[in-house]
């Protein structure tokens, strides 16, 4: 049994995804890339350990030299702190703000009151139109009283010639010179 253990563990530690043995395989870390902030998958990138301690992971030698050279990554258009800064792509991820919609509401004008205003509406249009044609029959029986009350007008007035009442055309003064003599003002 224990030969059978040994050349297990020995399986394990050569073929990781072996299925005739038990194995629970951990899934592999993704890491940040230092200067682009993309992911890098195992096996991929390489890192960078300073003088002073830091170690940097970069995805690839584009990523590397920019960071030796001191770029800023902020200000380099294919990085994900550029895409941040400048909200870049943020609709897909965040939901449209929502827009205000304006609220309609009745209010009393000054003629009628709000009931009065909700009572005309509510009305069925047969009534509504009935009222309008008594309203109009009210109008029309008021014009034909106002025009029988006025007297008949005498003979027509005798228009006056038009030679008597001729205007004379006065003559127009000579407008007077600015002081600069015409030219448009100061120079």
């Amino acid at each position: 049994k224990l030969a059978t253990l040994h050349i297990r563990v020995l399986i394990k530690k050569i073929v990781p995804y072996c299925s005739s043995c038990f194995v629970s395989v951990e899934k592999m870390k993704l890491q940040l890339c230092s200067f682009s902030g993309y992911k890098i998958h195992p096996g991929h990138g390489s890192t960078v350990v300073k003088i002073d301690g830091k170690t940097y992971v970069f995805l690839n030698s584009k990523c590397r030299r920019s960071h030796l050279m001191k770029r800023s990554p902020r200000e380099v258009t294919w990085t994900i702190l550029y895409r941040r800064k400048h909200k870049k792509g943020l609709e897909e991820e965040t939901a449209k703000k929502r827009t205000r919609r304006n609220q309609k509401f009745q209010r009393a004008i000054v003629g009628a009151s709000l009931t009065d205003i909700l009572a005309k509406r509510n009305m069925k249009p047969e009534v509504r139109k009935a009222q309008r044609e008594q309203a109009i029959r009210a109008l029309k029986e008021k014009n034909r009283a106002k025009l029988a009350k006025k007297p008949v007008a005498s003979a027509p007035k005798v228009e006056k010639s038009k030679s008597t009442s001729q205007k004379v055309a006065k003559p127009m003064p000579k407008p007077k010179m600015t002081k600069s003599g015409g030219h448009g003002g100061r120079r």
